[in-house]
């Protein structure tokens, strides 16, 4: 399924949206409704009526499993609302009545990706608003218990996609069973986590692609909700800065300076004064196993592409996840992590 072959039954749903909380929304009045951007589990329409503009999202998967995973991002964007750098959601449609998927109605932002290279203070700045959001614990959220081995377990099982697959090369293969057998140990350095827990809520899905930069205006905001959890801040910070995600959709890899500078950015922008003083340790931490997350992802889905496994297909996230799958890349992530004790 893709963009254009949803687009007639986007467009009978809109037909048929009357009472839609949308400023202004009249189905009963000319619209125009276009494709915006194709997601993995996600398929994004600009609807233009009067001079307005807001996105429809149809969720056609879930990476949480979670059966009302459109209904799960619409309460974290309500959460969010009071940062100021996310979309204001504006319905949430998860009744299939008429369209056979969840549906989520948000406000459009305009603007280009972040760059690493112009928007590394602005998106440090962004986090800190995000991370000091006021939530009651009792959230609706999926809690992040047991940080690292949370992680452990998805990248468990993500990972035997390749390795039970006849497409898989027998080194790689061989190398990713060690790596897994390295992790399981390395994840009992959580208890640094449990003994000092700090949760906000955290996205966990923060590659460039998932922010709008409006350069106009000077604003930067996060628009992609599917995956948020109740954390620990280190996760986004981490996830944001290791090559896994910087190389995504770049050619920029972080460097040790630029890296210093965007914790330093963060740690300027937070008020607790405990966070301020820990965060380094906490992004350590996590940093290989948000690239094991990104190399099991992408191991997964170089199969299941393959495969028919897939519901949406994106030719360049195949040839990304191609590139990722490259030995000496893995063992360049991952080789100096084991040399540790």
């Amino acid at each position: 399924m893709d963009l254009l072959e949803l687009l007639p039954s986007v467009q009978a749903f809109l037909d048929q949206s009357g009472g839609l909380a949308i400023p202004g929304w009249d189905p009963a009045q000319p619209f125009d409704v276009r494709p915006l951007a194709q997601g993995e589990y996600n398929l994004n329409y600009k609807v233009w009526q009067n001079g307005q503009e807001w996105v429809l999202r149809v969720n056609m998967g879930s990476q949480i499993q979670r059966a009302d995973q459109i209904a799960y991002e619409y309460n974290a964007l309500c959460l969010l609302q009071a940062s100021g750098v996310t979309p204001r959601p504006y319905f949430v449609d998860d009744s299939r009545a008429r369209i056979p998927y969840g549906v989520l109605g948000m406000e459009y932002l305009p603007g280009e990706a972040l760059d690493y290279r112009r928007d590394l203070d602005a998106a440090a700045r962004l986090f800190a608003r995000i991370h000091s959001v006021h939530v009651a614990d009792a959230n609706r959220l999926i809690h992040e218990a047991r940080p690292l081995t949370m992680t452990y377990e998805e990248c468990a099982r993500l990972l035997p996609v390749y390795l039970d697959s006849d497409l898989a090369a027998p080194e790689l293969r061989d190398y990713f069973i060690e790596l897994l057998a390295w992790a399981a140990e390395a994840r009992l350095q959580e208890a640094y986590f449990l003994a000092d827990p700090w949760p906000c809520i955290i996205n966990t899905e923060v590659n460039s692609g998932n922010f709008i930069a409006d350069r106009g205006h000077g604003t930067l905001h996060l628009v992609d909700w599917e995956k948020p959890l109740w954390g620990d801040p280190s996760q986004d910070l981490s996830h944001f800065s290791v090559p896994t995600t910087t190389l995504w959709k770049t050619d920029y890899r972080m460097g040790v300076a630029d890296r210093r500078a965007f914790l330093d950015a963060y740690r300027a922008a937070i008020f607790d004064t405990h966070l301020r003083d820990t965060i380094i340790e906490r992004v350590r931490l996590r940093d290989p196993f948000n690239c094991l997350r990104g190399i099991s992802w992408s191991a997964m889905a170089w199969v299941t592409y393959q495969t028919g496994g897939h519901t949406v297909r994106n030719a360049d996230t195949f040839r990304k996840v191609t590139a990722y799958l490259n030995l000496d890349f893995v063992r360049g992530l991952f080789d100096a992590y084991r040399r540790q004790p």
